[in-house]
């Protein structure tokens, strides 16, 4: 069978570009690799086909002679057809660091790693009172986590003595072996990745260049904090491997339940009963707020429960600006228990006094009742 031309099996024109080929294959061989595909046979096929392509037109000099010659360029042994080139498992070594360090879960290095890997980021959960969410709160805690060893200064290996390069990769960390057609590359079981040996380790921290201790560190937590914000320590983590660089510290903050107050954002809600004489006379009446003051609230004659008055400026500060929410007293009118007699007369002297005027919800529900029965009946 004929093969198909380089440049439509990439997808791309005769025009392209270096950038545009190694798209095209960083496509194709996401798609068709065979790891990707184990039950579809043709996807191995698409997948030589795409990489014996790209091989081609990424080189200069090949590009050129299939430009001028075609496939017959590389037929007969002249030139070493795509594939089986001197070079090739180099190349296709370098295309598969490119294209699948991310892909296959790596992250792709260049250089030697002298064993220095970067310590974890931590996790500490605070629980703080809606009062330091609204004043901010300098705070100690403790952290147990691992630091930079003293006595090796790090670097793993006892007093007097240095890691050295691992004879296995020579200080790559990875090692190289041909399967067939493709070069696989696997992390260097002699030293684990690092890159380094450590013969003669410290005898504090068995040559991993960290201990365990508690530490105390002091925390600012800022005016406005919601529920759910972390603060980030930089370099306040994990201490890293032989001398790498500390991971971060995150702390997570949760805001402690409120015995009077509802925080919704910056605003404040505040459910406060009063008397069924209170809601129909009018008055008013002291509320706490959020800062720790109190204040008094107008409440007009025929308050309902349910309504509400807002406190502008009395709510909580917004993290990083100067600007403050606002506070919302909401009244529930509370039903009288426990009556006297005096009291109970005196009610229904006033519910005989009473009127459609007095109570004009419920004299406008009864009248639409009356009106429904009428008409289902009439």
């Amino acid at each position: 069978m004929a093969k198909r031309c380089y440049y439509e099996v990439l997808g791309v024109s005769r025009s392209a570009d270096n950038g545009d080929f190694k798209s095209a294959y960083r496509k194709l061989a996401k798609e068709f690799h065979p790891d990707m595909n184990p039950d579809d046979s043709s996807a191995e096929t698409k997948f030589r086909e795409a990489s014996e392509a790209y091989e081609v037109l990424k080189d200069p000099q090949k590009r050129a002679a299939y430009d001028q010659f075609g496939h017959a360029a590389f037929e007969g042994g002249g030139g070493g057809g795509p594939g089986f080139g001197p070079d090739f498992s180099s190349s296709m070594s370098d295309i598969f660091d490119d294209l699948f360090g991310e892909f296959m879960g790596g992250r792709r290095t260049t250089g030697r790693s002298n064993g220095r890997t970067r310590g974890s980021d931590l996790r500490y959960n605070m629980e703080i009172s809606l009062s330091d969410a609204f004043n901010g709160k300098h705070a100690q805690i403790r952290v147990p986590t691992s630091v930079g060893c003293e006595t090796c200064d790090g670097s793993g290996a006892k007093d007097g003595t240095e890691p050295s390069t691992c004879p296995t990769c020579q200080g790559m960390g990875k090692v190289r072996a041909s399967q067939g057609f493709f070069t696989i590359e696997r992390t260097c079981p002699g030293c684990q990745g690092r890159g380094q040996v450590i013969a003669d380790p410290c005898t504090d921290c068995s040559g991993s260049g960290r201990v365990t201790k508690e530490r105390m560190l002091s925390v600012n937590i800022p005016a406005g904090v919601e529920d759910g914000n972390r603060i980030r320590l930089a370099g306040e983590g994990e201490a890293g491997m032989r001398g790498g660089p500390s991971g971060d510290l995150y702390i997570f903050l949760s805001i402690e339940p409120h015995e009077l107050f509802q925080r919704d954002g910056a605003d404040i809600f505040c459910r406060v009963p009063i008397s069924m004489t209170t809601a129909a006379l009018g008055g008013s009446i002291e509320v706490p707020t959020v800062d720790g003051n109190r204040t008094r609230v107008k409440i007009p004659e025929g308050s309902e429960t349910g309504k509400q008055f807002r406190l502008r400026g009395k709510g909580m500060p917004v993290l990083r600006s100067k600007s403050t929410g606002d506070m919302y007293i909401q009244v529930e009118v509370e039903t009288p228990k426990k009556l006297t007699k005096r009291q109970r007369e005196l009610l229904e002297e006033f519910e005989r006094e009473s009127g459609g005027d007095t109570s004009p919800e419920s004299d406008g529900f009864f009248s639409k009742m009356k009106e429904f029965f009428a008409d289902k009946n009439g």
